[in-house]
């Protein structure tokens, strides 16, 4: 009797071993959970973690996902990246903002673990590192796409900017900005800058731009800025024309923030939560259910990341006991021949310095809610 019941405990272990394989890929992450960019840390860990339970639903690969929080900050990150080490994480998300994933990047080169980042768009975050890949277009593509869009459809031809100088992600989409848009025929009428410190009162800088004659105010920051200068210039009767980058996205959903002040804002972002494409419908709906609200760019990066991963890996035919220095390896021949099919694009590739070719959409703000400009 006794040997039945350990031939019966042994096959019902042996068929959980089938159902779950030879166990699950170790995926970790680093995100601002807490502090004044945890809209963009928990929208990306909230879109990983439906792409996770989909694909641990399905069978075949599985996912066990580990965020830490760094506060948007590099030190940080760099401390919660070694507890994910720790961990046993063999692949990784990166960082999701672009100052914590430069020190984050630094680490996973070193140690060759492979790392395709969400949402991480500074060139520094790649450069010269083979295994650290990106799902958002960089910074300078962000840029000269930006002023190719308003020259290309004639939104306005004397421009200012407002950028933050002590930011990689401002600073880079600036650079580009300025050299496209003498290309494309804009006037940049007013340049202005602010850093830490001097980043609650944009009287200077709007009236420069309102002296100035520019018909639109290009803002390549992250919306908490961008929503103070968009109270401030209503204020002071100032109402041009306002361009953002993908950045912008998070502003609706800001806690005390008017929505009306952010009405006719235009910017590009890579992903449209109003498409009526079946799969983005699927995930927007599933987000909603789960977290109550609209996903925005950051939660769809994410999600495609991990299934870019789970393609990557099936086409390598890996195993969840392969080291993270031979899964390196083997994602790195993937992503620089495979073309990956997602919500935030179709027909993406990548380059071998890790930066991802895909087009970038237009949006607009009306009634509150994104709307597609083409």
């Amino acid at each position: 009797m006794k040997k039945n019941v350990f031939a019966f405990v042994f096959a019902v272990s042996m068929t959980a071993g089938c159902a779950f394989g030879a166990g699950a890929f170790k995926l970790g992450g680093t995100a601002p959970l807490t502090g004044g960019a945890a809209i963009y840390g928990n929208a990306a860990k909230n879109g990983a973690q439906i792409a996770v339970d989909e694909i641990n639903a399905a069978g075949g690969i599985k996912f066990e996902l580990n965020y830490e929080d760094d506060t948007h900050d590099a030190e940080k990150a760099v401390n919660a990246y070694n507890a994910l080490k720790d961990w046993g994480m063999q692949l990784s998300l990166g960082s999701v903002t672009s100052k914590p994933c430069e020190a984050t990047a630094a680490e996973n080169f070193a140690d060759r673990i492979f790392a395709l980042t969400p949402s991480a768009s500074a060139v520094a975050v790649t450069a010269g590192k083979d295994n650290v890949f990106q799902m958002c277009f960089v910074d300078p593509n962000q840029g000269s796409a930006s002023a190719q869009y308003i020259a290309g459809k004639a939104l306005a031809k004397k421009v200012a900017v407002i950028w933050k100088n002590d930011d990689v992600y401002s600073k880079g989409i600036h650079d580009t900005f300025a050299t496209k848009a003498a290309e494309a025929g804009l006037e940049v009428v007013s340049d202005t800058t602010f850093a830490d410190g001097n980043d609650t009162d944009f009287s200077v800088q709007l009236a420069d731009a309102k002296k100035s004659g520019a018909e639109l105010v290009f803002l390549p920051m992250y919306y908490q800025h961008a929503s103070l200068i968009l109270a401030q210039a209503a204020a002071m009767n100032f109402a041009p024309k306002w361009f953002g980058v993908d950045g912008m996205d998070g502003i609706l959903t800001m806690e005390g923030f008017n929505k009306d002040l952010a009405e006719g804002v235009m910017l590009l972002t890579p992903f449209n939560a109003d498409s009526t494409d079946e799969r983005t419908a699927a995930f927007v709906a599933e987000y909603r259910k789960r977290f109550g609200e609209v996903p925005n760019q950051f939660a769809a990066d994410a999600y495609d990341c991990v299934y870019a991963y789970k393609q990557a890996l099936e086409n390598a035919k890996a195993a969840p006991d392969m080291d993270a220095e031979k899964l390196c390896e083997l994602m790195i021949g993937q992503f620089t021949t495979m073309t990956f099919n997602g919500l935030t694009g179709g027909n993406m590739t990548w380059k071998p310095n890790g930066e991802i070719s895909k087009d970038p959409k237009a949006m607009i703000i009306r009634n509150g809610a994104y709307v597609g400009l083409d």
